[in-house]
């Protein structure tokens, strides 16, 4: 299998525990009166169900973002960013400004 296919693979495992915890957590201290909600109805499972499914694709996207994103390489030649650049001194340039004649009367609409 790929590099990248493992890593996408083991990322999602990790988004997708790390939404199981989160969802029990949002259980366990009754966020939103949400235990009391889930225990007493007939489709409460089916409720944590999605819940869990909903932020578990949230927090694998999240994961494999960041995995993705640190594996770039360090660039160790200096700064990159914000270098001031040097422009030759600035000398003011004389521009005549024309206006326009104006017109003495607007027609008028209707």
């Amino acid at each position: 299998m790929p590099k990248l296919i493992k890593l996408y693979i083991r990322n999602v495992i990790i988004g997708f525990a790390i939404a199981a915890a989160f969802v029990a957590m949002l259980l366990w201290f009754n966020v939103m009166n949400m235990w009391h909600l889930v225990s007493t109805s007939d489709v409460g499972i089916l409720a944590v169900l999605v819940l869990w499914l909903a932020h578990g694709v949230v927090f694998a996207g999240v994961q494999f973002a960041w995995a993705v994103m640190s594996m770039a390489e360090r660039d160790e030649s200096g700064p990159r960013g914000n270098t001031p650049v040097r422009i030759k001194e600035l000398h003011p340039v004389p521009v005549e400004a024309k206006s326009a004649p104006r017109a003495r009367h607007l027609p008028r609409r209707n």
